[in-house]
């Protein structure tokens, strides 16, 4: 586990610009300074994603958010009171002073204050927002433990904390508060009900055009796929097959807990897992279609790519 000297450490490394990994309680991300362009740039280049992707800004408070968010509408203040520290993203008018880069040009930033206490911890003590995406190569699966970000970056980031591993267990609710009518950007852990019982009626995002700036992470057709191929439905009999409510035959078979939120914490960690054996194949039981499971039906889709355009 991490030290304090190890947090000062990680807090000079930011200051100077570099990369430090870090956990939250969705996923562990690769952080840099938000305010600095070049710092920035080096996210990009370790991960391999596009510019067209924008990345989510971390805070430890208010007043940091303010920092990069020029606007903060009464419905912000609902959600925030309600639902952070913890897993949903804000998405709102920028100030100036973040770099496009962390925006993928648009004139908004997704801003989330993280549950973790490390997270909260590394931010106050370098005094800066962090830029963080996943800390993985872009597309594939998610980290949710150290281990599985140093095998999946290597030596491109400078220094990666440990925090054990991660209590959500997928990425956070993307909501924009930028136009009109609040979008759902991203679902997660904080569902679409949860939120419109607070703030009233939530659109749905449309796709983004090909070569266009998305609105938010995570929306790519691909995206949290591990290296064997996924897909959704009855497993070959030399594959694995991941189950809530009916097992059937296959080489490996692993029993997931048919409440979403003890599934969301587990998914990743049980696909990552998998994906060391040489499997022909990882099939995935359908998860139910009510709300509360979104976010996860979301992220086997795409990691089966199989959304619909």
């Amino acid at each position: 586990m991490t030290t304090n000297s190890q947090l000062e450490e990680a807090a000079a490394i930011l200051r100077r610009g570099g990369l430090v990994a870090f956990p939250t309680e969705t996923v562990y991300g690769l952080g840099a300074n938000a305010l600095d362009e070049d710092a920035v740039r080096r996210i990009y280049a370790a991960k391999g994603r596009p510019s067209t992707s924008p990345l989510i800004v971390h805070i430890a408070g208010a007043a940091m958010g303010k920092r990069v968010a020029r606007e903060w509408p009464e419905t912000a203040a609902i959600l925030t009171n309600r639902f952070w520290p913890g897993p949903l993203t804000l998405v709102l008018p920028k100030q100036k002073r973040v770099p496009a880069i962390v925006t993928a040009g648009l004139d908004t930033v997704g801003v989330r204050m993280p549950s973790h206490p490390l997270a909260l911890a590394l931010m106050k003590k370098a005094r800066l927002p962090l830029a963080a995406p996943s800390a993985n190569k872009f597309t594939q699966l998610s980290p949710v433990t150290a281990g599985q970000v140093r095998q999946s970056l290597g030596d491109a980031v400078d220094l990666v904390l440990d925090g054990g591993p991660c209590r959500v267990g997928i990425e956070s609710t993307v909501l924009s508060l930028a136009g009109d009518v609040p979008v759902l950007l991203r679902p997660g852990m904080v569902s679409r009900r949860q939120i419109e019982a607070l703030i009233g009626p939530v659109a749905l995002a449309k796709a983004a055009a090909e070569g266009e700036a998305h609105a938010a992470p995570g929306m790519h057709e691909k995206h949290y796929a591990p290296h064997t191929p996924l897909r959704l439905g009855d497993p070959a009999p030399d594959s694995a097959y991941i189950w809530w409510s009916e097992p059937k035959p296959a080489h490996i078979d692993v029993r997931m807990p048919n409440d979403p939120d003890r599934y969301a914490a587990m998914i990743y960690d049980t696909l990552h897992r998998l994906d060391q054996m040489g499997l022909r194949e990882i099939a995935v039981e359908p998860v139910p279609p009510t709300g509360d499971w979104d976010g996860i039906r979301d992220r086997l889709a795409r990691a089966a790519q199989t959304v619909p355009r």
